[in-house]
Order: C-alpha cells, then sequence, then structure tokens
C-alpha cells in the first residue's frame, strides 16, 4: 500500500471532522450535491444585475440560517444519543464518573455461587422435620444440643468409656491437661458444638484416674466426675465442696466437676476472678478438679484472658468421621461371615463414599463437628452395610446445615418474654442488642457472605437495630461501642476471614472478606430464617431496604440476590414487601434490586413462569418506573421464556413514549450480548436500524454505540468460567470478535451504519476511537489488539471507510492531552487494511443502508 494511505501521510482526502457539517447522507452523494450547489452559485454570479443580487444575498442568507439551523439539530440529536449512552446509575453518580455496574455484576456472579439454585429445598428441610427415620437410622436432628440442660449428677461409667473410646483430642489437648493439673480449675471457651463438653470430660476422666498404670476404670469410678447445677454458679460450686451431698454422703476426693455457664442470657454476669480463686483453693483443698466451660464472645473474654482461662479449639474432621466410622463398622464386620468384608474395607469403602462430589457437595460443610460427625458416620456406615439407599444417604446429609441452622435460631429471645421480677415496671428489657447480635450477624454473613468482614459486621449491627426494636418496640436499645469480639463472632457463626480485594471507586483494594465454612449454610440460614420465624420477616426487610440504598456495590447487589431466594420460599410476601415497592422507587439503584431479586427468583424452575408474566405485565401496563425495572430484569437473559419473547418486550419499552425508556432497553439489549445468544440479538439490532419508523432506528443505533462503550464485566451474568470472563475489562465488542468469530461481521455492519448515520455519527466515531485506544495497555502490553485485528479489516472494507480510519487515527496523533504514538497509530492502520476476503453479504447489507439513506 502506498504511502498516501499510511496515518502520517497528507490528510486531503480525509473525511470531514467529526463535529462539523455532517449530513445523514453517504459521503458520495454528500460531495456530488456540494458540487452541484457551488457550480450553480459560480454560474449565477456572472450574469446578474443589481436586483438579482440582492435576491441571492436573500437565498444565501436563508440557506445560512437552514444550515445553522441543521447543525444545532445535528448537535441536539448528538446530545440525545449522548444521554441514551450514559449508565443506568449515572443519575446516581457523577456523569464523568465511573459508575459501578461492573462491581455489582461481579458481586452478583459471586453470590450467585453461594446460593444453588437446582438445590432440592424440599426432599429433606430442616424447618419441617424433627426426626427421621432412614432406614434402621434414627436421624435426632436436634441430638447436637449440648448437655446444658442436665442438672447436678455423675457421669455414668458407660458415657466416660465410650468416650475413651472415640474421643478425638483437639489440638493442643496436652496444654490443656497440664494446665488443669497444675491450677485444679479450668475455664475452657469454645463455641456450642465443637466438642467443648467431650473434651472437658475427657480431661477430668484423665486427671482423676487413681493412678496412672490402671488398666480400666472400677465399678462405680463415674462418680469421680459429676455435672454442676449451671444455676448455682462458681460460687456456689466452692461453698459445696465443704458440705456432704444431696445424698448425706461427702464426696470423694479426686473428683472432677463440670460446669457448663451460659453468659447470654439476659442479666448474667460472668464470675469475678475473686470467685474462680476462692473455687480453685477449695478444689487444692479437697484434691479435686473443675471445668467450667463459656461460650466465646464479648462476655466471657475477662474470663479466658485470666489466669484460668484457654480455648478449645475443634477436633480435625477427617480423624473425628473416620474415628465414629470405625466404631459403626466394627460390630457388622465382626458378625459377618469370614468371607465378607473386614473393618478396614468397609472403612475404604465408607471414606471413598465420603469423597465424592455428590456427597461432600450436598453436606456443604468445610468442618464436621462431633455430633454431625457421628450422624454423617452412621449415614455412610448404613449406605456401605445396603441398609439405607444412595437417595437416602444424601437426604439425610442435606440435613446437617438445616440442622445448624435451626439450632442458631431456636429459642434466641425466649429469656426476653418474662421479665426479671428485679425490674420496675416501665423499664426496657436488658440487653436484647448484645443477645441479637450473633443472631444478625449469622444473617449478615448468609445474605453478604464474601464482602469485606467491616461490611458484614456494619450490616450485622443495623439489623441487630432492626430486631432489638421490633422486640422491644418502647425503648430505644442499647448496644455498646467497645465490646464486639470479631474472633468470636467467627467461632460463634462457623465462619472464616481470608484475603482479598474489594472494589472502591473503579479501582481493587485489599481487604478482609468474610465467608462461612461451608456452601449450605447461607440457603440454610435464610430458610430457616423465612420458614419458621415469621415475626422477625418485618425488621429483615427493613433491613434490606436499607441495604438496597448502600452505595458499595458488594452490599446491595449481594442483598439484592439474597432476597431473590427469599422470594422463593414466599413470593407473595416477597413481592409485597420487597419486589414491588422497590420497583417503583424513584432511584435507579432500588430498582436495579428490584430487577435482581425477580432474576434470582426466576432461576428457579417453580417461579420461572410467574416472573415471566409479571414481566411482560409490566412491560405493557406498568408505570414508567416499573417499565425501567423490567428493562433491567430482562437484561439477564430469564426473564422472558425466548430470546425472541425478550427482544420484543425490550424494544416495546424502548420505542414507547417516544423513546422516554430507549437508554434502559438499549443497555439491557447489550447485556443480552454476552449470552449465548448474540447472533441472534445482533440480527434484531440490525432489524432494528432499516425499520421504518425513527424510534426503531434509534433504538438500533443506540445499541450499537452503547455496545461499543460497555466493558464485558459491565454485562456479563454467566459463565464466570466461559471465554469472555477473562476479558473482563474488555470492550464487548473485541472481546466478542476475539472468542467468537462469527459475530465480526454483523457488529463491523452495525457500527458502519452508526457512522454514516448523522445523529448518531458524533457518538460513534468518540466510541471507535476508545476502542482503537485500548489496543494496548499503558504499559505498553497487549490489551486488545487480537480483537481489533479481527474488528477493523471488518468495518473499514472500502476507500472511504479507510478515509475515515485515517483522519480518526491523525486526529488521536495530534491531541494535545493524550497524543497517539506514531508507531501504534501505524500498527492500527495496517491491522484494519490487512486485505481481507470480501463478504458478499456485508457488500449487501451496506448497499441496503445505502439505497434507504438515498430514498428514504
Amino acid at each position: 500500500m502506498s504511502d498516501d494511505r499510511q496515518p502520517d501521510a497528507p490528510a486531503e482526502d480525509t473525511p470531514d471532522r467529526p463535529g462539523q457539517d455532517r449530513s445523514p447522507e453517504p459521503e458520495d452523494r454528500r460531495g456530488r450535491d456540494e458540487q452541484a450547489r457551488d457550480g450553480g452559485r459560480a454560474d449565477g454570479g456572472s450574469g446578474k444585475d443589481e436586483g438579482g443580487a440582492g435576491k441571492d444575498d436573500d437565498a444565501e442568507d436563508e440557506a445560512a440560517e437552514r444550515e445553522k439551523e441543521r447543525e444545532r439539530e445535528r448537535e441536539r440529536a448528538a446530545g440525545r444519543f449522548k444521554e441514551y449512552t450514559r449508565d443506568p446509575l449515572a443519575a446516581e453518580q457523577n456523569e464523568d464518573g465511573p459508575t459501578d455496574l461492573a462491581a455489582a455484576a461481579r458481586a452478583r456472579r459471586a453470590t450467585r455461587l453461594l446460593f444453588d439454585v437446582g438445590r432440592d429445598l424440599t426432599s429433606f428441610d430442616r424447618s419441617y422435620f424433627g426426626s427421621a427415620h432412614i432406614g434402621d437410622i434414627n436421624l435426632r436432628l436436634d441430638a447436637r444440643r449440648s448437655g446444658a440442660g442436665m442438672r447436678s449428677g455423675p457421669v455414668p461409667d458407660e458415657e466416660l468409656r465410650r468416650l475413651r473410646r472415640v474421643h478425638v483430642e483437639p489440638e493442643g489437648y496436652i496444654r490443656l491437661r497440664n494446665a488443669l493439673r497444675a491450677r485444679r480449675l479450668l475455664v475452657l471457651g469454645a463455641a456450642p458444638g465443637t466438642g467443648r463438653t467431650s473434651t472437658a470430660l475427657s480431661l477430668l476422666d484423665e486427671v482423676t484416674t487413681a493412678s496412672a498404670n490402671e488398666a480400666a476404670p472400677q465399678p462405680g469410678t463415674g462418680s469421680r466426675v459429676r455435672r454442676v447445677d449451671p444455676d448455682g454458679g462458681v460460687r456456689q460450686l466452692a461453698e459445696s465442696l465443704g458440705r456432704p451431698r444431696d445424698d448425706g454422703e461427702e464426696t470423694p476426693s479426686g473428683t472432677g466437676y463440670l460446669l457448663e455457664l451460659s453468659l447470654t442470657r439476659p442479666g448474667a454476669l460472668p464470675p469475678a476472678e475473686m470467685d474462680l480463686d476462692e473455687l480453685a483453693a477449695a478444689l487444692e483443698r479437697r484434691e479435686a478438679y473443675a471445668v467450667v466451660v463459656v461460650t466465646v464472645g464479648s462476655a466471657a473474654n475477662a474470663l479466658l484472658a485470666g489466669r484460668y482461662g484457654m480455648l478449645c479449639p475443634p477436633a480435625p474432621t477427617r480423624e473425628l468421621l473416620r474415628t465414629r466410622l470405625l466404631e459403626r463398622l466394627e460390630r457388622p464386620a465382626a458378625t459377618a461371615p469370614d468371607d465378607g468384608p473386614g473393618p478396614a474395607e468397609l472403612l475404604g469403602r465408607a471414606e471413598e463414599l465420603w469423597a465424592r462430589e455428590e456427597v461432600e457437595g450436598v453436606v456443604g460443610l468445610t468442618d464436621l463437628r462431633p455430633a454431625e460427625a457421628e450422624l454423617l458416620a452412621s449415614l455412610l456406615a448404613g449406605r456401605v452395610l445396603g441398609d439405607i439407599t444412595h437417595e437416602e444417604l444424601l437426604a439425610g446429609c442435606r440435613s446437617l446445615a438445616a440442622s445448624q441452622a435451626q439450632e442458631w435460631f431456636a429459642g434466641v429471645d425466649r429469656a426476653l418474654t418474662a421479665r426479671p421480677a428485679a425490674i420496675e415496671a416501665g423499664a426496657g428489657r436488658p440487653d436484647t442488642a448484645t443477645l441479637f447480635h450473633p443472631v444478625a450477624f449469622r444473617i449478615a454473613l448468609a445474605v453478604l457472605g464474601g464482602a469485606s468482614h467491616s461490611a458484614v459486621a456494619a450490616a450485622a449491627h443495623l439489623l441487630t437495630w432492626e430486631l432489638s426494636v421490633q422486640c422491644d418496640p418502647d425503648n430505644t436499645p442499647a448496644r455498646p461501642l467497645f465490646c464486639d469480639d470479631p474472633e468470636a463472632d467467627l467461632a460463634l457463626s462457623r465462619a472464616e476471614v481470608t484475603d482479598g480485594r474489594v472494589e472502591v471507586a473503579g479501582g481493587e483494594v485489599p481487604a478482609r472478606l468474610i465467608w462461612y465454612r461451608g456452601t449450605a449454610l447461607p440457603s440454610a440460614v435464610l430458610t430457616e430464617l423465612w420458614d419458621r420465624h415469621f415475626p422477625v420477616r418485618a425488621p429483615v426487610v427493613r433491613w434490606l431496604r436499607l441495604l438496597a440504598d448502600d452505595p458499595r456495590s458488594q452490599v446491595w447487589m449481594r442483598a439484592a440476590v439474597a432476597a431473590g431466594e427469599l422470594c422463593v420460599r414466599d413470593f407473595d410476601h416477597g413481592y409485597t414487601e420487597l419486589v414491588r415497592p422497590l420497583a417503583e422507587a424513584a432511584t435507579p439503584r432500588r430498582r436495579i434490586f428490584a430487577a435482581t431479586t425477580l432474576d434470582q427468583a426466576a432461576g428457579h424452575d417453580t417461579h420461572r413462569a410467574t416472573v415471566h408474566r409479571l414481566v411482560a405485565d409490566w412491560s405493557r401496563n406498568g408505570s414508567k418506573a416499573l417499565r425501567w425495572t423490567a428493562a433491567m430484569a430482562l437484561g439477564y437473559g430469564n426473564a422472558a421464556a425466548t430470546m425472541d419473547e425478550t427482544l420484543d418486550t425490550l424494544a416495546r419499552i424502548g420505542v414507547r413514549d417516544d423513546g422516554d425508556q430507549l437508554a434502559a432497553a438499549s443497555f439491557n439489549v447489550v447485556r443480552l450480548l454476552a449470552l449465548p445468544d448474540a447472533d441472534r440479538v445482533l440480527a434484531r439490532i440490525a432489524e432494528w436500524t432499516h425499520h421504518k419508523r425513527e424510534p426503531y432506528q434509534d433504538l438500533g443505533l443506540v445499541t450499537t454505540v452503547r455496545l461499543s462503550l460497555t466493558t464485558v464485566d459491565e454485562v456479563l451474568t454467566e459463565d464466570p468460567d466461559g471465554p469472555l470472563a477473562d476479558r473482563g475489562d474488555w470492550p464487548l465488542p473485541l472481546a466478542l470478535a476475539a472468542t467468537r468469530p462469527g459475530l465480526v461481521g454483523p457488529m463491523a455492519d452495525l457500527m458502519w451504519t452508526a457512522l454514516n448515520t448523522a445523529r448518531a455519527r458524533d457518538v460513534a466515531m468518540d466510541a471507535l476511537e476508545r476502542l482503537l485506544r485500548s489496543a494496548v495497555r499503558r504499559d505498553g502490553t497487549e490489551w486488545t489488539r487480537p480483537g481489533l485485528a479481527a474488528l477493523l479489516p471488518a468495518l473499514a472494507t472500502e476507500d472511504h471507510d479507510q478515509r475515515r480510519l485515517d483522519w480518526l487515527l491523525r486526529h488521536m496523533m495530534n491531541d494535545p492531552e493524550n497524543p497517539l504514538p506514531d508507531a501504534r497509530a501505524r500498527d492500527l492502520w495496517w491491522l484494519a487494511v490487512t486485505p481481507r476476503r470480501p463478504d458478499h453479504r456485508e457488500r449487501t447489507r451496506r448497499e441496503r443502508t445505502r439505497e434507504e439513506d438515498r430514498h428514504g
């Protein structure tokens, strides 16, 4: 190719500069008309008299005025197109600043992974079963509840013998035992259900053994370990050591005492260090031992930080399950025929079954607690021995997370139903905020899992307030400001914190992210909350509305997805209290919240048809706000039965009322291009650009321009592992061109049409410039160049197209604020003019566009 076609050659043949006199006609027709006008003026000026000259002057003035009016109209049209291509959230943010659509889309993708919409919510739902029989296994789902309700009395010998056989020592067990032997008293802190009571009993059993070389306990030695009534507390235990027992006999020396204190009840106070010293002295006199078990949290911090306090880590899951399996399989193996499988073979089969992704995924818990390990071992052993079917195994596995959720919520505020007699009439209920905070934290984590720890903690405090006000509306709840215990929150909620990144103002910053240690827990918590605790719905709905106004995408988008899961549990309530009010809200963020909630509900087969009917009704008969919300819901691709129906509905919304909702409709058409049916979407956009009605033409042109201005992250809704996922910051047309070559031709035709249509030309040229500048990153590494290499040759097939590209590259090179380097401009030029085989369909479509421009 000759030098006069390169970007650094003279620019005599380049097209007019964008923003100057651009008419809707194609270049060749515009040139002929201008020549005709110029020739007419030259011929007429040579033979006219003065009167004729005056008429010519008037005609020229009128022509100049008409030209100015056309220029003003073009500017107004360009302004409208620029307005149409703004982001939906731009009304709430700076027009020229970044919006958080990409961050919101990423948050939605991450949150949807936490809720398995294909999960069977009714096959074995803890919300409806207290216990069940599977084969010969009686699943007591309440078996995890600790012995806090037990009163004073000796621990049976049989329980101690089984404990010696199956107890799994947690990390640091020897250190706990040495501390107990040295001080006689140990305050053991852990979350409920982690095996803390078993560890305490095991410690007491060891230190109270009469001699180290004793092979087995003697009959009656079960009384060496006794449970103590927690109502009396530490002080009463110290006093009782010097008195005879209730049966008249004196407590023998060397006895071990287990005391489980509940410090979360209203009015409960932790024992003072002085009381613990007095108890330790009394134990020393009697040569006895005591373990005080407490729940970690702000109330127990002083105890655990004192000289007697120590934390009890949970036992490792693998050893717990292996021990329980051996216990279940040894007896059947012993009674089996000689040629039957032995315990080791049965154990191997059970562990292989547990290792299957299907079984482990249904359980959905990263770590198992002792009661859970025991139940799972029973299920696995029953399946290996043929006592239960595979479906019954999966049903029992589903119960584990549901059982944990019920334990967390059952009777949380029962202690508040009766006021203590000491509280005067009219006084507020004490400690409501302290009581509700652990529950609120678990709910917030179920809704916002994967967000920053600070965001979840802040949301938990908001919900704590709402729960407290709902419980005691006559009083303002008090919440201490410096009594939070993040470590306790993690332990009590089976959560973990990991290092990660969150998005702030379009950039990523380091953050500590928090998750449940188990994929089944978020759904289990929301199901338990919504299906069994109806009074809590009102404060939770108010809280979700507050989260809908949170400016952080990691908060409001996650809350929207969780709200969709709640709607699946009860769509009537969710629609009335959440979806409809937010869909008619004044702010775009609230309407997107409602649209996302509907889309999440549509992901469930049971609610898909309902959502389809609702969105279709809004698109036809709804208010302006409802039509906007319907368009946003359609952009996810699940709010209509087929892609054609989705596009028809979006077009109906976009062209109604002189294009009042054209911006929302075009944005959501572009979102559909990230789905597998992108070719059908492009074909429909092309039909709109050639429609006889101007509103449809505008919809097609605006959608085309918006396509060039949209990044993959802003529209990617599904398949986070697909080919587009690793091109999140790419402009969408270039990512599609690089990954789906079959879409290059249709996209190039649409862009060519926009560039050759007067009212869209300015914004289309700006969009093309953005695409060209994305070829290489600021650090010089390759960015979207493969996509440009595929798209530019299809866009610049004719001399006129290449002259326009030549002018644009020169303009970019001469930009005083951001000049394009010569070498990069030359590289882009050669990408565009590389010879390619002409496409007959492409020529036909563009000739059709020219004919429409000429003849209407």
